[in-house]
């Protein structure tokens, strides 16, 4: 049974806190907390340790909050729906009726690899629809940069105002159109230079061979057998699905490799490709989940040019 601002509500009830003052922070949580546990529902915390600390320090001991390691659980996009996903359908097997979470995105995420959280933010939308969930992501607006709330707005519904008050975001995007958007990645300085392997038409063999040319102990050797596979499944897609002619660039730095595969087509035409689980029905929906496992991060756009994804392993935030 659906409780609080999220009753009557079937799905996935989503909503975005923006704060300036940590005590305005207070002001939205631990009600939200705190009536979940009273009504009996599963109720989380997934907050770095800044934030995390402020609602330990607030709430009253013994008060059955469930907290989670924020900053773990946001690793990577597809890797935080996967884990949500199956965090809450182990609440629903146990009978939860809602499940309440709030969390926050890290700040480091808000530079350079800000477009795939972003991404992230209007995916799950659709990704936890089938989950009695009410969730809520918290953003510091003294330290969110002010591209990032603007994409807040788009991918949250409605924001939480206090009081177990909610307010409608005028400027929300439906997810496919706004994961549809060409959002051309943040250059890699290394990306200014020449690559240090370029091949034209290359093979899924020749693409993991250039991975490893490229190698020289720039990032640990099992995220290297990641990138590799990424690599791999990258252009296994490009051949199967794009149109010629084919390219792949290597550039090699001293905490990073970087990897952009392209083609002359229109990329994958799921928006959600990459994000959500995939399966075997979905048209290169399995190899690009794999490859947004594997990397550090994942950002592809359509240029006059065709389509161009690009993957970085090891140090993204330059």
């Amino acid at each position: 049974m659906r409780t609080g601002a999220a009753a009557g509500h079937l799905r996935y009830f989503h909503a975005a806190v923006e704060y300036a003052h940590d005590d305005d922070l207070l002001a939205v949580t631990l009600p939200f907390l705190l009536e979940g546990v009273a009504n009996g529902e599963p109720s989380i915390v997934a907050f770095g340790e800044r934030t995390a600390g402020l609602v330990r320090a607030a709430l009253p001991a013994g008060s059955g909050v469930e907290f989670l390691p924020g900053g773990d659980m946001y690793a990577r996009p597809s890797s935080a729906i996967r884990a949500y996903r199956r965090l809450l359908a182990g609440h629903v097997a146990a009978g939860a009726g809602q499940i309440r979470i709030i969390g926050e995105i890290p700040v480091s995420a808000f530079g350079n690899t800000w477009d795939w959280w972003a991404r992230y933010e209007s995916a799950i939308n659709h990704a936890y629809d089938d989950f009695p969930l009410w969730s809520m992501c918290a953003y510091d607006s003294r330290i969110t940069p002010p591209e990032v709330l603007a994409d807040v707005a788009r991918t949250h519904p409605r924001y939480a105002v206090g009081g177990g008050r909610h307010e409608d975001s005028p400027a929300y995007t439906e997810p496919r159109v706004f994961l549809s958007e060409s959002r051309p990645p943040v250059p890699d300085p290394l990306q200014a230079g020449a690559p240090t392997v370029s091949l034209t038409g290359p093979s899924p063999a020749d693409g993991r061979r250039a991975v490893h040319a490229a190698y020289r102990g720039q990032i640990p050797a099992p995220d290297l057998d990641d990138l590799v596979v990424a690599v791999s499944e990258t252009v296994t897609n490009a051949l199967r699905y794009g149109r010629p002619p084919f390219h792949l660039r290597v550039w090699a730095g001293d905490d990073r490799i970087v990897v952009t595969v392209s083609d002359a087509g229109a990329g994958p035409k799921n928006p959600f490709a990459g994000l959500l689980p995939a399966t075997e029905a979905a048209t290169g929906g399995r190899g690009l989940w794999i490859t947004h496992q594997s990397c550090n991060h994942v950002a592809a756009a359509t240029g006059d040019d065709g389509w161009t994804i690009r993957l970085i392993a090891g140090n993204p935030a330059v």
